[in-house]
This record gives structure tokens, C-alpha cells and sequence, in this order.
């Protein structure tokens, strides 16, 4: 009866208990932990993908409440912008370029577009298609036309934009169903100041636009400036000041070097608001007729400002029996001068859009504090 003997049961004793190895004991462990220690990975795994995928479709669900509605991409197919445009008819165009024409359409959720289609014909207008596509799918600033979504097929190259309800700065200067005063005028220049800084200086490299003028800033229903029309844009390298191009600008509004030989650079756009500053407060195009031989648009400003003003500002911007006349003569005149500078033939004279746009600002505060009534 001595519990504590062991072996062979042939002796009738308990059988003797074997310790096991160290080695035997891991490999038990291993393997129970090892396959364990995979199901709880996989497991979640499959958590996480389930949790995201929900996610991600309760974001898109919400899209229209998070994001505003002009910045998301919509696809839009070919029948819907022939329904939209009652199929690209004359009594929705809104202008013809050089490269197509733009439409007025309404989606069937009776959201407003601006459908731009281009010329599939030729080469020029199918490259602009793609660097407008390029471009406008990146960039994002308030005083720039946004791009909603885009159609392409054998037959049609188009974009579909954000519509401009009040038209163009061109139309409203010389409609006479629009009277822009001083301050309209102003605000909606800073607004395009705004767009060309960012594109020069804002954005991942320098962009130069290449074609700036009044028919391309757009007025939204607030009156509010957006550049537009990238068709002629350059991309210039994070390194380069200037560039060459063929193409061709518009005529009145290209600098001179841009011009003579092609050359592209930030300054260039900077020429061409100068001239747009002065079209805006004078009303004359830089092509009127009046222009010839050795007179130009700049040099009829240039004079001017050496005498009087009111001989070249626009009629109804200047009254002199208007008790603030001293003010908007002042004002006008600060624009004016602002525009020479920006239009100075030496493109490394010029100043930058950037200054363009401080000074500008100090221009408006000093105009509206001249002219608020104690």
C-alpha cells in the first residue's frame, strides 16, 4: 500500500508518470497558438474591409450634404447633354471661339451647365480639349471656372461647367442692359487678380493662362469673377520663368514678347490684366479703332494721367457733379497707374500679380473709406 511506488502494472503499482521535454512542451504551443493567432488575423481583417466598405457608402450617400455640390464629378452621358442643350441648339449657345462653341443646358435634376464643345475637326481644338481637361480636374479656387464632369466620344469632345448666369465682363461692360459702378468693377478684377495668383504662384507648378481678357472672366449670381477658358494654358516647370509657344494669343491683349517670339511666362498674363484693367475703366477696347499708327490703348492711358483722367475714364464712372467725384477720380486713377506697371514693355519691369493684388486691395479700402457718409 505504498502510494508512492510505481511501475509495471504486472506489479500491480501505478504506472510511473514520464516528464516532458522543454523541446515538446514549445512545440505543443506552437502548434495551438500559431493557427489560433491566424484566425484572429484574418478575422480582422475581413472586420476592417467590411467596416471601410460601409464607410465609404455612407460618405457617398452624404456627399451632397459634406461637399458642396459643384466639386463633386458627376457622369453625364452624350443623350443627357443633347436632352440638356435641346440638342446643342442656337437658342442655347451662349458664344463661339476659336476652338467650339458653348451652350446653355439644364440637367433633369434642374441643375444649370455651361456645356463647352470643341471642334473634333481640327488638332488645335482636340489639344486644348485635353489641356482644359488636364487642368481644371486639378486645380480649385473660388475665381476659377469649375469643371463638373466631361463627355467624349467618335463625334464629341465637350466639358461640362459650372454656369455663369450673369455672362461675361465683356458683355456687361458694353450691354446696355448692365451698368457696372466703380466698386463692381474693382471687386471683380481682385476676384481675377485672385485666380492668376493662385495659378502662378498657388498650384504645384507655375501656370501661365496665356489668353487673359474680359470675354473669359465670368460673373456668377453674385456678380462674383471667374477666370476661364484654359485652352492656351502653359505648365511651366518648377524651375522655369519662361517658355516658347506657336500659339497664338488673343491680338490687343498679348504681351510683346509673347508676340515677337513666343515667349511665355507669368509675366505675360500680367501684361494682359494691365490691358484689361484699362479696357474696364476707360471702356475701349485695345483694338477700337481710334488705335492707330503709334497710339495704343496704353500710351492714350499714359498721356492721361500726366493731364486729367476724365478724358479717358469711362462717362459714367466720372460725373463731376457727384459729390464723391474727388474719390472716384482718385481711384480710377490709382487703377490706371497700377495698369501702367503692369504693362511695362520689359517683362522683368513688370511687377508680379501678387503685388497687383495688395495693391488693389489698399486701393478699394482707401476708396470705400473715402467715400462712406459719417
Amino acid at each position: 500500500m505504498n502510494l508512492a511506488l510505481c511501475g509495471l502494472l504486472r506489479l500491480q503499482v501505478p504506472s510511473c508518470k514520464t516528464t516532458t521535454h522543454p523541446k515538446s512542451r514549445i512545440m505543443v504551443v506552437l502548434v495551438i497558438t500559431l493557427p489560433l493567432t491566424l484566425i484572429v488575423c484574418l478575422t480582422l481583417i475581413i472586420v476592417m474591409r467590411v467596416y471601410r466598405t460601409r464607410r465609404s457608402s455612407q460618405l457617398a450617400n452624404n456627399n451632397d450634404v459634406d461637399v458642396p455640390q459643384r466639386a463633386i464629378w458627376r457622369r453625364i452621358s452624350y443623350p443627357e447633354l443633347v436632352q440638356a442643350t435641346n440638342g446643342f441648339s442656337d437658342s442655347n449657345l451662349l458664344g463661339r471661339g476659336g476652338f467650339g462653341s458653348v451652350f446653355r443646358g439644364r440637367l433633369l435634376d434642374g441643375m444649370e451647365i455651361a456645356v463647352k464643345v470643341f471642334h473634333v475637326q481640327t488638332e488645335r481644338a482636340l489639344r486644348s480639349f485635353n489641356v482644359e481637361c488636364e487642368l481644371l480636374s486639378g486645380i480649385r479656387h473660388r475665381n476659377l471656372v469649375k469643371i463638373i464632369s466631361s463627355c467624349t466620344n467618335d463625334d464629341l469632345k465637350a466639358l461640362v461647367l459650372e454656369y455663369m448666369p450673369n455672362g461675361s465682363l465683356e458683355k456687361c461692360l458694353y450691354s446696355d442692359e448692365y451698368f457696372l459702378d466703380i466698386s463692381q468693377r474693382l471687386n471683380i478684377l481682385i476676384d481675377a487678380a485672385s485666380a492668376l495668383e493662385y495659378l502662378h504662384f498657388g498650384y504645384s507648378v507655375p501656370v501661365v493662362h496665356c489668353d487673359i481678357k474680359p470675354s473669359n472672366v465670368l460673373l456668377d449670381q453674385n456678380m462674383v469673377g471667374h477666370v476661364s477658358d484654359f485652352g492656351i494654358t502653359k505648365l511651366l516647370g518648377e524651375e522655369d520663368s519662361m517658355t516658347q509657344t506657336q500659339t497664338l494669343a488673343t491680338i490687343g491683349y498679348m504681351a510683346p514678347e509673347y508676340g515677337r517670339k513666343g515667349r511665355v511666362s507669368r509675366k505675360g498674363d500680367v501684361y494682359s490684366y494691365g490691358i484689361m484693367l484699362m479696357e474696364t475703366f476707360t471702356r475701349k477696347k485695345p483694338t477700337d479703332e481710334t488705335f492707330i499708327g503709334e497710339m495704343s490703348l496704353r500710351h492714350w492711358v499714359g498721356d492721361s494721367l500726366n493731364h486729367s483722367i476724365v478724358d479717358v475714364a469711362d462717362n459714367d464712372l466720372l460725373q463731376r457733379e457727384d459729390g464723391y467725384f474727388s474719390a472716384r477720380e482718385q481711384c480710377v486713377s490709382s487703377i490706371l497707374s497700377l495698369a501702367m506697371d503692369c504693362t511695362i514693355n520689359l517683362p522683368e519691369n513688370r511687377i508680379s500679380i501678387r503685388n497687383v493684388v495688395s495693391r488693389l486691395i489698399k486701393i478699394r479700402a482707401t476708396f470705400l473709406a473715402s467715400t462712406q457718409r459719417p
